[in-house]
Parts: C-alpha cells; structure tokens; sequence
C-alpha cells in the first residue's frame, strides 16, 4: 500500500502552521511528519527518519521548497535518496512532481544548478583569498596534523594511546598512526648465532719428498 506523506517545517519567526497544514490536507496526505522547530539540515530529526521509512511507492509532499530544503545540493540529496527507495517527491507551490515523466529533467536541472553553486562558492574563495593576499592579512592554510609530528612523537614517548594522543592534539586518530609510521625506524631482527661451529677443513701437512740421490755409482 502506498502512502502520501505530508511534511511541515514552522518558521524560525514561529508564525502560525495552520497554513502549511491545510495545504497539506488538500493534496490528500494521509498523515503529516511534522519538525518541533524550524531547525536546519543538519538538524531535521523528523525529516531523516522520514526519508529512511519511506517505501516503494509513498510520496512525500511538501509545501514549497524552502519548507524541505535549505538550497539545492540539499534538495537534490533529499529527491536522491527518495529514488532510492523507489518514493517520490512532489511540491504544491512550484507544482513539481518527481513521479511524472518530468522528473529526469527536473533531477538533471537541480545537479546542474547545484555545480553552478558549487563554482560560485569557489569562485568567491578564490576572489577572497586574492584580497586578503593583496592586503597581507592572508594566512595561508591551517596547519595540517603533520605539522604537530613533534608533539605526535612526544606525547607517544609518554605512553599515551594513539586516540588520546589525537584528542589531546585535536587531529584524527589516522593522522597519528601515519606519523608514527612515518617517523619510527623498524626493529632490526638479530641473526641468532649458529650454535655449531664451522669446521673450517684440515690442513694436510704433507711431507716433503725425498730427494732424489744425486750422486750415482759408477762402475767405471
């Protein structure tokens, strides 16, 4: 049995729902997930267990974009993961509808504009950046965990495990094995030592050949 999910998200302003609600209620949802607070995107418990619910068939529907989503990266994770599990994603305001024959279209159009927000972003970094450089206030990068390698090598020499060398410097847990590895000389393996003693071979003496008479009998 397919089911039609309605979401609701209350403003920031807390300004009344009733709206949102009887919106809902017309487009014939059978029940509505509803946020406790406006919340944000890493921040919508009700959404998330929504979308993890969600079966073949079921629609999730939405009063306009802004009560789902907080920009387009986000509404396109948000229709991606409804395909996923077979659902789709349908809006009243802006009459959008992943389950028609537009729905392609319509997830194609939002990965384009959510890559042309992306470079956008970069675009102004990089414009930032040039700036401050100009300016002399640009500092540069922060300083990756291996710029702490001394510390690493420190705090290890005192016994520390390697997650709690990581928490007490702030740096992930795979950053410290790295270092270590990087900066601790393998254990050279000894040769034990042969038990039995090489039998270097005999050194035959032998005697010196008797020289042969030089002085012959003559019978004349």
């Amino acid at each position: 049995m397919t089911n039609i999910i309605g979401y609701l998200r209350p403003d920031f302003n807390g300004q009344n729902i009733q709206p949102q609600f009887d919106q809902l209620k017309a487009s014939g949802v059978s029940k509505i997930v509803q946020e406790k607070t406006a919340g944000t995107k890493r921040n919508r418990p009700q959404l998330d267990k929504l979308i993890m619910e969600v079966q073949a068939g079921d629609t999730v529907v939405a009063t306009s974009l802004y009560r789902i989503a907080d920009n387009s990266k986000h509404l396109l994770e948000i229709i991606e993961s409804l395909n996923a599990a077979g659902a789709s994603l349908k809006i009243i305001d802006n009459g959008i509808d992943t389950s028609t024959a537009h729905g392609d279209v319509i997830r194609m159009l939002l990965g384009a504009i959510a890559d042309f927000e992306r470079q956008v972003v970069r675009e102004r970094q990089a414009i930032g950046i040039a700036r401050a450089k100009q300016a002399g206030r640009y500092k540069g990068r922060k300083p990756t965990a291996m710029a702490k390698t001394d510390e690493v090598l420190a705090l290890n020499t005192q016994g520390l495990t390697r997650q709690k060398i990581a928490d007490q410097l702030g740096i992930g847990v795979a950053s410290v094995y790295r270092i270590l590895k990087k900066n601790t000389k393998p254990r050279k393996t000894r040769k034990k030592a042969q038990n039995k003693a090489v039998d270097k071979p005999k050194r035959i003496e032998r005697k010196p050949a008797r020289e042969a008479d030089t002085e012959q009998l003559s019978f004349f």
